[in-house]
């Protein structure tokens, strides 16, 4: 992991989700003193409120509510035109901190003002993509994790293949696994005579 590396995992309190849903914070925009996205002085943060945050990978941009917007009494720094299943409308856009779970921060982030169901606030691939991103379902338990910056390629495929590597296809053409062979140490072995 890259030394100046910020990551955070989410996991879901028992079971599977269907919506990816976490804590973040926002604040005003402000330049906090950070290191690559982790915060290094808590002591000169602006205020941070926490809020839901619904994960969009369909989302091209993060958006925040109204009740964002009053939380801090943001103004809007201009309009812009938004795309959604309802058709296309225009927008007010704010600039805000964004904080991730585990102090994982991003400074200035223009977001738009939208209404969200059961969240204040939704992170979109303006976020994602600047980092890794994996959601898992393993044990029917869903966890999904993000680290910042990008540190290596998630590829399905690439490891099934070296997997398979590993396995030996017999003459009779079914899959057979090496087998494992048990070696005897610090034990004197008999020699036949």
């Amino acid at each position: 992991m890259h030394p100046l590396s910020s990551s955070f995992t989410t996991i879901a309190n028992g079971g599977l989700l269907n919506v990816l849903k976490n804590q973040c914070g926002v604040s005003q925009a402000t330049t906090p003193p950070a290191v690559s996205g982790q915060i290094t002085h808590s002591s000169a943060l602006p205020e941070i409120k926490e809020f839901t945050a619904i994960w969009d990978t369909g989302a091209t941009n993060s958006v925040i509510t109204q009740n964002v917007v009053n939380s801090f009494g943001l103004q809007p720094i201009t309009m812009t035109l938004v795309s959604g299943v309802g058709g296309d409308e225009m927008a007010e856009v704010y600039l805000v901190n964004i904080y991730l779970p585990n102090k994982v921060l991003f400074p200035h982030i223009r977001v738009t003002k939208g209404k969200l169901r059961d969240a204040d606030m939704l992170i979109g691939m303006d976020i994602m993509n600047q980092g890794d991103f994996a959601v898992t379902n393993r044990g029917g338990i869903t966890k999904f994790s993000f680290r910042v910056p990008s540190e290596a390629d998630i590829d399905f495929v690439q490891q099934h293949r070296q997997n398979a590597s590993r396995v030996n296809v017999g003459h009779n053409g079914i899959n057979k696994k090496k087998p494992k062979r048990h070696k005897t140490f610090g034990k004197n072995k008999r020699k036949k005579k």
